[in-house]
């Protein structure tokens, strides 16, 4: 084996190594991301959680979910992920609502784009129970039986768990994603949308080890 080919093969070797040393420097705590105030439960422990803080009327999240459907379907086996509904003001709280309601009924994932097209492209006014309501009974969903799911101890159980989330997170907006319950990140921590997901992609690694 000639002197070139000796040299190559070594180069080769080290390329592993030195990208993994590149990717762990890549993101720093306190700057990419941070620790949540407190340790947050998880609904699974044999699982790494990864949660998105959300609302249907933050015009970055309608931006960003197209991104997460995609982003979401290369996760590994050992990651979950779920959205959330974060809450923050009386118009979030009925969106909440909704969206729990929709995920009881088994109508989120018609309803979900459609949320975020009737607010952002649309322009619709979508605050109040009765606005939205409405805005389900247009899809073909019948009203009244979704009016008694979101008015039901579930989805006010699910509400009141969003609210705590929220609140106990350390978060100052959406979107934003929880990673396992210990470390938050954002778009203007991250540098970006894209960046946000490289980041929450870390955080699992960082975990897996």
């Amino acid at each position: 084996m000639n002197k070139v080919v000796k040299a190559a093969l070594f180069l080769a070797a080290a390329v592993v190594p030195l990208t993994s040393m590149a990717m762990l420097d890549a993101y720093i705590d306190g700057v990419h991301y941070k620790a949540t105030p407190t340790r947050l439960a998880t609904s699974d422990d044999s699982k790494i959680e990864v949660i998105e803080l959300f609302s249907y009327s933050c015009p970055h999240c309608f931006k960003l979910d197209p991104l997460v459907q995609q982003w979401k379907e290369t996760l590994p086996e050992n990651v979950t992920f779920k959205h959330v509904p974060a809450i923050f003001r009386d118009s979030w709280l009925q969106l909440a609502k909704v969206f729990y309601t929709a995920e009881a009924t088994g109508d989120l994932e018609k309803l979900h784009p459609l949320l975020f097209k009737a607010i952002h492209v649309d322009k619709r006014r979508l605050l109040t129970e009765e606005q939205l309501l409405d805005f389900v009974a247009e899809q073909g969903i019948d009203r009244a039986a979704f009016e008694k799911m979101m008015n039901s101890m579930t989805v006010k159980a699910k509400v009141k768990k969003a609210l705590a989330l929220s609140q106990k997170s350390g978060i100052t907006g959406v979107p934003s994603m929880i990673v396992d319950g210990q470390f938050r990140t954002d778009a203007p921590l991250a540098g970006s949308m894209d960046d946000m997901l490289k980041t929450v992609d870390f955080l699992i690694q960082k975990q897996t080890k």
